[in-house]
């Protein structure tokens, strides 16, 4: 026979230990609303167009010479269009993955466990990937750089790093790319979980999955239609800010209930 709704949800809500981690989760849900997009660089360029920040190039630079230039102009553009914000946005995706753990863990300790470590590993890829900081290091030594020899060794090393993650160009490193996916893994695993619970219900559930659904056919469309491979994040975007909103709406109450 099924559980009554007050059984499931004394079954889902854990100790009062968890009160903390519920509602530091629906923080940084609500936080992530407002900076979970992965095309902040767009927005700049927009930003631009008003004449509201200076110093944004009309086209994302694409060498290592280039990138230094940047920095050395406008340190912040540059650091925004190397993807500095989605270092914060995978920080916050990965409280919440914790909360959300901490939430359903009863309905599925299995899934949950495979979907948080899912998530952490590819939060974790991402900022190793990630090259904003290490590129800023070398545009300041390249600056102070007095002999060729040291411009041609730092160039090379800015080299290398953008074949590990490049945001001007079309193709990303391996990294980046694993990232994204298991982070998306991740939520469409939590989000089939909550179709379960009764405390996230199916709204939630199947705003989730629509929402991770989505996005995943940006690696679709990268193989098979690269001219439009960026579609899907746009088109997933209203679904992701209202998931996460739904979240936070939830752990808040989560938290609440939690003794």
């Amino acid at each position: 026979m099924p559980q009554s709704t007050d059984r499931v949800v004394a079954s889902e809500i854990a100790d009062s230990g968890w009160k903390t981690l519920y509602r530091i989760g629906a923080v940084a849900a609500l936080v992530a609303v407002i900076v979970f997009r992965r095309n902040f660089s767009a927005e700049l360029m927009q930003f631009r167009g008003f004449g509201i920040i200076r110093g944004v190039p009309t086209t994302s630079p694409s060498s290592a010479i280039d990138w230094f230039n940047l920095l050395q102009n406008n340190w912040f553009v540059g650091l925004c269009l190397l993807n500095v914000v989605d270092l914060v946005n995978y920080a916050l995706v990965g409280l919440i993955f914790l909360a959300l753990y901490g939430a359903l863990r009863r309905i599925s300790k299995s899934a949950m466990l495979i979907a948080t470590a899912s998530g952490l590993i590819g939060i974790a890829i991402y900022f190793a990937s990630n090259q904003a900081f290490a590129m800023l290091s070398l545009s300041e030594q390249y600056a102070a750089a007095t002999t060729d020899a040291q411009r041609s060794m730092l160039l090379a090393a800015g080299e290398a790093l953008l074949a590990i993650d490049n945001p001007g160009a079309t193709r990303q490193g391996t990294g980046i790319y694993a990232s994204f996916f298991l982070v998306i893994l991740a939520g469409l695993i939590i989000s089939v979980v909550m179709l379960r619970s009764s405390i996230f219900g199916k709204a939630t559930a199947i705003v989730g999955i629509v929402a991770n659904g989505i996005r995943l056919g940006y690696f679709i469309t990268l193989v098979f239609a690269p001219s439009i491979y960026w579609l899907p994040i746009p088109i997933s975007a209203p679904f992701r800010v209202t998931w996460y909103v739904l979240i936070a709406l939830k752990l808040f109450q989560l938290a609440r209930r939690t003794q």
